[in-house]
């Protein structure tokens, strides 16, 4: 095996652009790893980390690609890479002259004086800084980047408090903003319901689910993962909260996290029952009796933030929990696992996003199947090796332990697929529960790799395989092309993440009835 790398001097590119770029050329035959990346410590330390280095040199400015794999397919995974940093056509101005290239935020806002929102997606050592310009230049701000520290994401935010505007982020993967779907967002129809979540995955869950109940909606606004932290009080989600209270167009509003520090609840909850519009409030882990306040309705699950907001903004009353499985479910199930032998026992969960693995975990844990996992939510175990499960395991692959130098598994699920079949192949195995996650920068063809690999694996005596596909039919792959291939593959899927973790739950007592125990 060869590795090889190139460096271009003072090239920038997005970090969405750069995952793509990096999905498409690991895919190359001949190819074991890929890895395009900037060149700032951060990323160099990652690349030696996986064995992509080769004596790199490169400053925080430059692009690197790294590749590992056979010599002429290293060669030629460069020259694509190179190919497609330099493919994009040239801008014109209208009149056939070469459009003015902006080269920073006092540019644009001189170009278009009536820019109000900047997205900054840069290596997080440059991000706070480029954040504090666009609001002193009156922009509100989506912040893709991570790797901001609480610090810096806090004076970010008081700034932006102090000249009311948004902050969406640090690590902000999901908005739509005016119709808009700013990074990994579904395309979904307009309505009357507003989204604040500190979870991407989690606002794509519920925005989806929304609209597969024939709703729409008005705003969906991300604070970042670290909002509701103690150190930055909710900033983000307070303003999220003000500004969808004073739309007109939003009726309905929904708040998604995990739980917040309790005093930052306290405020959010405050602001929410005052708001004048009904809130649904679902914080994952948190108890009912922890967020009931009148005008405010408790949610227990992502799908059913959706159904009650959708309930809410038609007048009509509010459905039951979809943790509540029909007795068809339960009969389909039955069936399912009658081939199953009872030493197959164990659920393994293998999931792009990491909200759904941390609502499944939250799910399978009050139906009695704690699992370990490499991000275990509060009684859970923490997973010892985080490339092999022991017992119940539901793992985050979207989380650092398994991206750094590689693409995130939305954009390129190859790794989360050889994870799959790994699962498959184990004899402790009872159900592989996943998800598919659709939308604007998540891979043209999620299913496709994986059904080939399935196909390559005699699954008629194996464990069940249970999927959620989080997308719309508007979206790029088609949610019910997605679905349909998967169920013509043998795949059991169901409406929503935490449909999944029931489904994985009720298997796993079935097995354990099998062997005369209770779970």
């Amino acid at each position: 095996m060869s590795v090889m790398h190139k460096v271009f001097a003072n090239l920038y590119q997005d970090s969405v652009s750069l995952m793509q770029i990096s999905a498409q050329i690991s895919q190359l035959p001949g190819i074991e790893q890929a890895s395009v990346v900037m060149g700032t410590a951060t990323n160099l330390a990652q690349l030696r980390d996986a064995g992509l280095d080769n004596g790199c040199q490169a400053g925080p400015n430059d692009l690197v690609i790294a590749v590992r794999g056979e010599e002429a397919a290293c060669g030629a995974a460069l020259e694509l890479a190179h190919q497609r940093l330099n493919s994009k056509p040239a801008e014109s101005s209208g009149d056939g002259t070469p459009a003015l290239q902006l080269v920073s935020l006092e540019m644009a806002a001189e170009q278009q004086a009536d820019i109000n929102l900047a997205l900054i997606s840069v290596p997080g050592d440059y991000a706070a800084a480029e954040a504090i310009k666009a609001l002193h230049l009156d922009m509100n701000v989506m912040l893709f980047s991570d790797n901001v520290s609480l610090a810096q994401e806090k004076q970010i935010k008081l700034l932006a408090q102090s000249k009311n505007r948004l902050v969406m982020g640090p690590d902000c993967g999901t908005a739509i903003i005016n119709g808009l779907p700013l990074g990994f967002a579904n395309v979904v129809k307009p309505g009357a319901i507003g989204i604040v979540g500190a979870s991407g995955t989690g606002v794509q869950e519920v925005s989806c689910r929304i609209d597969q109940l024939g709703a729409g909606i008005s705003q969906a606004i991300g604070t970042g993962g670290h909002d509701l932290h103690e150190e930055i009080g909710g900033i983000s989600m307070l303003h999220g909260l003000q500004a969808l209270a004073a739309d007109p167009a939003t009726q309905v509003i929904v708040l998604i996290s995990k739980p917040p520090a309790r005093p930052v609840a306290e405020r959010i909850l405050a602001q929410a029952q005052a708001c004048g519009k009904p809130v649904v409030v679902n914080f994952l882990g948190a108890t009912a009796a922890e967020i009931a306040r009148s005008g405010i309705t408790v949610a227990s699950t992502l799908a059913d933030a959706a159904e009650l907001a959708v309930a809410l903004a038609a007048g009509t009353p509010a459905p039951a929990t979809v943790t509540r499985l029909p007795t068809a479910d339960r009969e389909m199930l039955q069936n399912a696992s009658a081939h199953l032998p009872a030493s197959r026992r164990a659920i393994r969960g293998v999931f792009a996003g990491g909200t759904f693995c941390y609502e499944s975990q939250l799910l399978c844990q009050q139906q009695g199947f704690p699992a370990a996992s490499n991000t275990p939510v509060k009684g859970n175990s923490q997973l010892a090796d985080i490339w092999r499960s022991q017992g119940h395991t539901l793992i985050d692959m979207g989380d650092d332990d398994f991206t750094r130098g590689r693409p995130h598994p939305m954009i390129d699920p190859t790794l989360r697929n050889q994870r799959i079949v790994a699962e498959l192949s184990d004899a402790d195995t009872a159900v592989v529960l996943f998800d598919l996650v659709l939308g604007y920068g998540a891979a043209a063809e999620p299913a496709t790799e994986l059904l080939a690999l399935l196909q390559q694996n005699n699954r008629e005596s194996g464990p069940l395989l249970i999927a959620h596909v989080c997308g719309t039919e508007a979206d790029p792959q088609q949610r019910s092309r997605q679905i349909a291939a998967l169920r013509q593959a043998g795949v059991l899927v169901a409406g929503c993440n935490a449909e999944v973790a029931m489904w994985a739950s009720l298997v796993a007592h079935i097995q354990a009835e099998k062997n005369g125990e209770k779970a």
